[in-house]
């Protein structure tokens, strides 16, 4: 009997599953809304309930899987599988996911932080060709990261891998977190706008990013990479300032792990190569020579799958 894995990807708005071979190939997928109503007390028996339902619709069996992986927001204690402080998911009390998932379908389970298991699925079965040292950057609403070495994620005693609150900018702007200057106020979804945005009050020259801005026009990070491309004088100084931001990032997680890659996803890196180009010369400024010719940078490769695929490996651990 080939044995399977179940990889699930919880978010704020939905929760990805997947079925996967034990080589990392998806052979079914599905997704649910996320229920965050009532302290998001629904959202674990939905996911047994669908993990169940799902089971029973393919015909298979509950000795044909070796686990379930899943990545979670919020802050997740890997030995006791729990979960605490995922405000996405309206969840302010400590969360027994393990203990309920495994008593439920009786399959063994395993959890950790989202970005990490995302990070994990980039270096099983993408950009990160499987290698050993792998970091990760993912560019969404905020600035999230995982870092792989030796095969496996670095934790830390509790949150190593917060690539998005290395500061990039002494002084610079105010992070939820409470620090200043942290990446992810320049080069998240949401930093790139703040970034756009206070460019273009000093900024005097002819600029349609600058007329819409000016004109209370809603905008966001792909407009203005959008304008970028198309020569637009603002767009392309806000970019260059970002990937400046991103570039010396990435040349200090570099320098400090020497990874094989550093591979860049999320919403954003739909920039894809133009992004990618700009960081890169920043990165070769500010990486320690040998570190310049030995780590190089990517552009993830799995897009949404990146999750499931991540959250699946997790369960190898239980071969």
């Amino acid at each position: 009997m080939d044995k399977k894995l179940i990889g699930v990807d919880l978010g704020g708005t939905t929760i990805k599953f997947a079925i996967l071979t034990t080589e990392g190939e998806i052979q079914q997928k599905w997704s649910i809304e996320t229920n965050i109503l009532d302290e998001g007390t629904h959202i674990v028996p939905d996911i047994v309930s669908s993990i169940n339902h799902h089971i029973a619709l393919y015909n298979m069996q509950v000795e044909q899987f070796v686990g379930i992986g899943m990545g979670s927001p919020g802050t997740v204690d890997l030995d006791a599988g729990t979960v605490i402080g995922a405000y996405n998911l309206n969840w302010k009390t400590l969360q027994q996911v393990k203990k309920v998932v495994e008593q439920e379908t009786g399959i063994p389970f395993a959890i950790d932080n989202d970005a990490n298991v995302a990070a994990l699925g980039e270096r099983w079965k993408g950009a990160g060709e499987n290698n050993g040292e792998v970091a990760f950057i993912t560019l969404g609403t905020g600035v999230g990261g995982g870092l792989v070495s030796n095969g496996k994620l670095l934790h830390g005693v509790r949150a190593a891998g917060e690539v998005g609150h290395m500061i990039v900018q002494p002084q610079g702007y105010l992070c939820t977190c409470g620090n200043h200057g942290c990446l992810e106020t320049y080069a998240s979804a949401t930093g790139i706008v703040r970034v756009a945005r206070d460019m273009a009050e000093e900024f005097a020259g002819n600029s349609k990013l600058k007329q819409m801005l000016d004109d209370g026009q809603e905008i966001t990070s792909k407009i203005v990479f959008d304008l970028a491309k198309k020569e637009d004088l603002l767009g392309k100084m806000v970019v260059e300032r970002v990937c400046y931001y991103l570039g010396l990032a990435c040349a200090n997680l570099a320098n400090l792990l020497n990874p094989s890659f550093v591979v860049i996803g999320g919403g954003v890196s739909a920039a894809g190569e133009y992004l990618l180009k700009r960081v890169n010369k920043y990165f070769q400024e500010f990486a320690f020579p040998v570190v310049e010719k030995t780590t190089t940078l990517k552009l993830a490769q799995l897009g949404n799958e990146a999750g499931v695929i991540g959250a699946a490996s997790l369960a190898l651990t239980f071969k």
